[in-house]
């Protein structure tokens, strides 16, 4: 048998064997984030109606809260978000990230299913977001009372994620 003949074989061989392994990797599906271990970035925000706002400041002191980026166009946001009346409930500061939002839709749609944020801005431009290393809404930051991010969870918490991930990020920040 000729060499020339065996060679696409093996190479066929070794891809499948880098892209199977490749994909068994630890982490799930869940991409990593930049800003864990850091301080909270920069806010570039702007206030949505009447509501309470914040600023970067109220995120660097204090006990455990959340930020929680979010959109009223967001359908994820809508699963979500009795989860966050939950912990609202429960006594955890939530802080509320408007993302490229009409104020008159994000304000319908916390009239509509509940304000759980103790605080809300606007990131009209996405500005916040960039800086956050947003990948998209809904996304949650878990903030320790030193103002460094303790986790990162991309995507609408759900009862599982909020027993398996955000509580147990929650109790670690609180040490």
């Amino acid at each position: 048998m000729k060499p020339m003949m065996i060679l696409p074989p093996l190479v066929f061989g070794a891809l499948a064997l880098m892209f199977f392994f490749g994909m068994d990797r630890e982490g799930g599906d869940q991409l990593a984030s930049t800003r864990e271990g850091g301080p909270v970035p920069e806010l570039t925000v702007t206030p949505l109606g009447n509501i309470p706002g914040f600023e970067r400041e109220v995120l660097t002191t204090g006990g455990v809260k959340l930020v929680n980026f979010w959109a009223s166009w967001c359908a994820p946001c809508r699963v979500e978000h009795p989860q966050l009346n939950t912990l609202a409930g429960e006594g955890v500061p939530i802080y509320g990230i408007n993302y490229k939002d009409e104020a008159a839709k994000a304000q319908g749609f916390l009239d509509e299913l509940g304000n759980p944020y103790v605080a809300v801005v606007q990131d009209g431009g996405g500005r916040t977001g960039l800086d956050w290393g947003l990948y998209g809404v809904p996304e949650t930051f878990v903030i320790d009372g030193d103002g460094v991010v303790v986790k990162r969870f991309a995507g609408p918490i759900t009862e599982q994620i909020l027993d398996s991930i955000i509580r147990p990020a929650m109790a670690q920040a609180a040490q």
